[in-house]
């Protein structure tokens, strides 16, 4: 067995949360300030933030507060056409940022997804089919 280092009675989150972190920057294991997790982990997190909606767009800002004036109008577009997306702030996560125009191969934002798949950026979408594109009957949800 492994050497018992620390214990946490009862279910308590941040208490949990805050003894991982002290734990793994002080075994100096990932988690460590400067420390580069694996890029295994960040393409898993990438598939998983993909697949988080059926229809996912990764954007400058929010719906209610787009950051950039593409972004702005991809929100408008799919507004206007009733889409229904789940979207990520790529300012709120620099690794994320990075990491999904080298897992993706599309070097701007915004960029959309549907059923994990890339679809391209506004320029792409706003010259695609929209209604097809991005209906319903085209997502795939998850079976629960």
């Amino acid at each position: 067995g492994g050497q018992k280092i620390d214990r946490l009675d009862g279910a308590h989150a941040p208490e949990l949360t805050n003894k991982v972190q002290r734990l793994s920057v002080s075994s100096g294991g990932l988690g460590g300030p400067g420390a580069e997790p694996p890029k295994e982990d960040l393409n898993e997190r990438l598939k998983r933030l993909i697949n988080a909606a059926p229809c996912m767009l990764f954007m400058k800002g929010s719906p209610q507060e787009p950051r950039c004036g593409f972004s702005r109008q991809i929100v408008a577009l799919f507004k206007d056409h009733a889409i229904q997306f789940s979207s990520f702030d790529i300012l709120s996560d620099e690794e994320v940022r990075g990491g999904l125009k080298t897992f993706s191969n599309w070097p701007t934002y915004p960029q959309v997804y549907v059923n994990g798949e890339l679809v391209g950026g506004l320029d792409i979408v706003k010259v695609s089919n929209v209604k097809h594109t991005f209906s319903p009957t085209h997502f795939s949800f998850p079976e629960n």
